[in-house]
């Protein structure tokens, strides 16, 4: 099972941080993408691609 994601929302791929931060764009069943700092706009399956939600207090991790 994998995380509900909304527009707006900041995420990290873990296995691969050199992405950086990801903005949300949009998603529609497994499928999200995301604007990331350093990889810029990604479509990718979550039900492949692990994606974490990042919050205030871990953004600069």
């Amino acid at each position: 099972m994998h995380e509900e994601f909304s527009p707006g929302m900041l995420v990290r791929n873990p296995d691969q941080p050199e992405w950086g931060l990801g903005q949300v764009q949009s998603a529609v069943g497994t499928k999200v993408t995301a604007n990331f700092e350093h990889a810029g706009k990604l479509t990718l399956n979550v039900a492949v691609v692990r994606l974490v939600v990042v919050d205030d207090d871990s953004r600069r991790l």
